[in-house]
């Protein structure tokens, strides 16, 4: 039988293995393997190295997860292997027995199975993922071990080519449906033609999957590069708006004229601006100069590669927000007398749908925290200035509201910058807009470096000099107290307490101007 035609033949099974070289296992796990190896022979227990450890073992790629089958009570096995080793056990799945086992540098996922190990990978998702190595030959020193690849899975890693192993697989695990798109998006393959049809019948499936296992797949998604051409193709797969239906609102949406994409497209390309700015993707429009005036110092690499969650960083989530930056534009368009278009308060708007739309994928408080600031303050780097540098007060304040992603949302700007124009771009204003990002940058990363200055006054003063009654006024005077001490404008306490005398003086003045008239 036809290896490509397994999927369809769910009662006959290819019998196949081949030779896997012990030199494909990276020299960093062959010591935790011989130990696992020894406890489970220790322990009687039949045991196979799966999944992905295998197949990233065959393509030559580094992983940290390690992917064990055995023949017993898999939570059990997890649980005294997690002890050996000490390390923590983590219960990943109670009904059909998966347990972890998490060390320093490596993760172990162990599950049961029942029967053959073949039964075993014929309930699996993908042909390179169904292929299994007895754990007993690690202990021995022979070169080559046998390989056992019922579906031909080694055949698909050698064309590139990710197949189901059968045709229930996404009924059976429909988070299998984004994985599939996320795997050929990390490893470079194409997905079957066959495969491809089961995922366009099966997308509406992805509604019934718990919104945590769909972010986790999202997020993996996201930290690989050509985000948005891998959009395009959830989109075009019909599983983009599965997972966030408000996006299917933007279509067709059109924008002003400086614009030259619709609102969904704009998202889009926009989350490829976003892969660009942050040196992991190409511009489709570029030219030498686009990337060159952007600023990148050498922290900023590390800084995006920044852990928020154990699946995310400040990289994924600002591909996350210019997806969404715009989620409120379609009910918020409207045109003025003059026949202009405008969507007035979409910043404020969507940053309340992006809560809402980030709380149902059970994304964390801080995640969500993040990244609807952002799209809250999108417009913000752009507001500080017109035909000047932003005033250091400005940046001071820019800060202060934005936060923990202020450099998020600066270069956010910039990917918002290109993705509205696309090959409209003009130059001399991409200039003026990165020098604004690095002037901002410059201050920002000045004031963060300095020690905190001594307070000048406190709300006692106020209390004390003036006479103020405790209440919100006070604080409201202390911030503009710290702005203009962060400027440079005040610089003593006798400076500081002048200033809000004279304050103080023109509200009473102006008080009373009004109650005279």
């Amino acid at each position: 039988m036809p290896i490509s035609n397994a999927i369809y033949e769910e009662d006959s099974l290819v019998t196949m293995s081949g030779n896997f070289s012990r030199n494909l296992i990276q020299p960093e796990a062959m010591p935790l393997l011989v130990r696992i190896s020894e406890f489970m022979a220790e322990q009687k227990i039949l045991a196979y190295l799966v999944g992905g450890f295998v197949r990233d073992a065959l393509l030559g790629r580094v992983t940290a997860d390690i992917d064990i089958a055995v023949n017993t009570n898999a939570l059990v096995i997890a649980q005294q292997l997690a002890d050996s080793l000490s390390g923590k056990f983590v219960l990943l799945d109670e009904v059909n027995e998966v347990g972890r086992v998490v060390l320093k540098d490596w993760v172990i996922d162990i599950a049961s199975f029942i029967g053959k190990i073949k039964d075993d990978l014929k309930r699996r998702d993908f042909t390179v993922d169904a292929m299994a190595i007895d754990l007993n030959q690690i202990i021995g020193d022979n070169p080559v071990l046998a390989l056992i690849d019922p579906f031909g899975g080694q055949t698909d890693l050698d064309r590139g080519l990710l197949r189901i192993v059968a045709k229930t697989a996404f009924e059976a695990d429909p988070v299998r449906l984004l994985r599939v798109v996320r795997l050929a998006t990390e490893l470079g393959f194409s997905i079957d033609g066959k495969t491809e049809t089961e995922v366009r019948s099966s997308a509406h499936l992805l509604v019934g999957v718990p919104g945590e296992r769909v972010r986790e797949e999202f997020l993996r998604l996201l930290e690989c590069s050509r985000g948005g051409q891998f959009l395009v193709y959830l989109d075009e797969l019909g599983l983009l708006t599965e997972i966030i239906p408000e996006l299917a609102h933007e279509k067709g949406v059109e924008q002003p004229q400086e614009h030259h994409w619709d609102v969904f497209e704009h998202s889009i390309n926009a989350v490829s601006a976003v892969d660009f700015i942050l040196h992991q993707g190409i511009w489709e429009y570029q030219t030498g100069e686009i990337l060159a005036v952007v600023p990148w110092p050498s922290f900023m690499a590390q800084y995006f590669d920044q852990k928020v969650s154990s699946r995310s960083t400040r990289r994924s989530l600002l591909k996350l927000a210019a997806l969404l930056h715009d989620i409120a534009k379609p009910q918020l368009k409207f045109f003025e007398e003059d026949g202009r278009m405008r969507f007035l308060g979409h910043p404020e708007e969507g940053a309340v749908v992006t809560e809402m739309i980030l709380g149902r994928l059970r994304f964390s408080t801080k995640e969500i925290k993040m990244v609807s600031t952002i799209v809250k303050c999108h417009h913000r780097p752009t507001q500080m200035s017109q035909d000047e540098l932003p005033s250091k007060r400005a940046i001071y304040r820019y800060v202060r509201d934005v936060g923990e992603v202020a450099i998020d949302t600066l270069y956010f700007s910039l990917a918002d910058h290109l993705a509205t124009r696309g090959p409209g771009l003009l130059i001399p204003h991409w200039q003026w807009h990165a020098n604004v990002v690095e002037h901002v940058l410059k201050e920002h990363v000045q004031q963060e470096s300095i020690v905190p200055s001594p307070k000048l006054i406190d709300g006692n003063d106020l209390i004390d000099i003036f006479g103020m009654k405790p209440g919100p006024r006070i604080g409201e005077l202390l911030e503009q107290v710290r702005e203009s001490q962060a400027s440079g404008e005040l610089t003593t306490r006798e400076e500081s307490l002048d200033y809000i005398r004279n304050i103080l003086l023109t509200e009473g003045k102006n008080k009373w101007q009004k109650e005279t008239r």
